[in-house]
């Protein structure tokens, strides 16, 4: 597809009011917030079912799903109730954060969590998590600069926050999607250095790990293990309070045809935000002080043949999960029977997690999770 060329104003517009109140934003009222650092993660393309009933049966084989070892996934993934499988699959997600967080989008639970553009893709998605608005403007995943400025962004212009923002992701589109050549903080995206001046001994060695890989997936998705222990190390040297880390191997498997390697890479993305988490509760400037939102970009269809595509064509792709562990966010488990939330909905929870009113920047975001955030007195 072509990007289309129209200008829509009120976006227009409220990218520029953005710019102006970025400063001056009222700090969230009434509130008195543990949370003052937030790790928003992605796990690219990563579905619904399996997040809630675990592996599906119908696709461990070879036909349907391509697995090449099933006596290998089905004893590792398989269990006989979604609630087992969903816990083999996903382990942190469902010890940890169903107990001391809130998850989204279980359908059958009665808990739906969609996005609000009509692509179903990639970039349309990810702008839409980290403006808070779908833009009709986005129609591709070409590489172009994002006119729309990211909560990031926002944020990183407003003093407490500067040069405490930083953006990790495997896909070489993110840097454009965040739009790095303005942004003005540290955005690594796909098969490229670490965004580090003077590197540590580890983040050379990394480099030097991403500059001699030889056989990779594709020019465009690094391996999320590269991008894991780049925003660890990040992290870890830096202390940024606001961290985005996009992992893409849920993805890049689905649309490969590869079941079991899918379930297999969103198992180690389960590990990742668990090492993660047990890193920032090991740091001072962490521990019982950071929130981590935790979500995908788009859902897939579903079938036999349809879980491998996501489109505007494919029904079901519109569906999607998220959850929040943190000091804030009130305990409630695995929501069933709640109002809907949405992909537009990201942006301006993340920013209040930090006592920060997005909205009243950027009044066409949607608006935050309220059940995420603290009660107000």
């Amino acid at each position: 597809m072509v990007k289309s060329e129209r200008r829509v104003p009120f976006l227009r517009w409220a990218s520029s009011l953005m710019l102006m109140l970025a400063i001056v934003a009222d700090t969230v009222s009434g509130q008195d917030l543990k949370t003052k650092n937030v790790i928003l993660i992605t796990t690219d393309g990563l579905r619904w079912q399996e997040v809630f009933t675990g592996a599906e049966e119908a696709l461990i084989n070879k036909e349907h799903g391509g697995v090449t070892d099933v006596q290998n996934i089905k004893s590792k993934f398989w269990k006989e109730t979604p609630e087992e499988r969903r816990a083999a699959l996903l382990p942190f997600f469902w010890t940890k954060i169903a107990k001391e967080g809130q998850l989204y989008g279980n359908l059958p639970a009665g808990s739906s969590s969609q996005i609000t553009n009509t692509m179903k893709f990639s970039y349309p998605g990810y702008n839409e998590i980290l403006t808070g608005f779908a833009d009709p403007r986005i129609d591709s995943n070409a590489k172009k600069p994002n006119e729309n400025f990211t909560v990031l962004e926002w944020l990183h212009r407003q003093p407490e926050f500067n040069g405490k923002v930083a953006a990790f992701s495997g896909w070489d589109v993110i840097p454009y999607i965040i739009n790095r050549e303005r942004c003005g903080f540290p955005v690594m995206g796909g098969w490229e250095r670490v965004p580090e001046e003077n590197p540590s001994s580890q983040q050379q060695i990394l480099n030097e790990l991403i500059e001699d890989t030889i056989h990779r997936p594709n020019a465009a998705e690094l391996n999320d293990t590269f991008i894991f222990q780049a925003a660890r190390e990040h992290l870890k040297r830096h202390q940024p309070r606001v961290l985005f880390v996009s992992f893409l191997e849920t993805d890049h498997w689905g649309h490969a045809g590869r079941y079991d390697h899918l379930l297999e890479s969103a198992h180690v993305v389960d590990d990742y935000v668990r090492r993660l988490w047990e890193l920032v509760q090991s740091l001072d400037q962490y521990r019982d002080k950071t929130t981590i939102i935790l979500t995908t970009d788009h859902g897939r269809g579903s079938g036999l043949e349809n879980w491998k595509h996501h489109g505007a064509k494919y029904e079901g792709a519109e569906d999607m999960w998220m959850a929040f562990l943190g000091p804030d966010t009130p305990p409630l488990g695995e929501r069933t029977k709640c109002d809907r939330v949405t992909q537009s909905q990201v942006a301006a929870t993340l920013a209040a997690l930090l006592g920060k009113d997005y909205c009243a920047a950027v009044p066409n975001a949607g608006k935050p999770v309220a059940d995420a955030l603290p009660k107000k007195p």
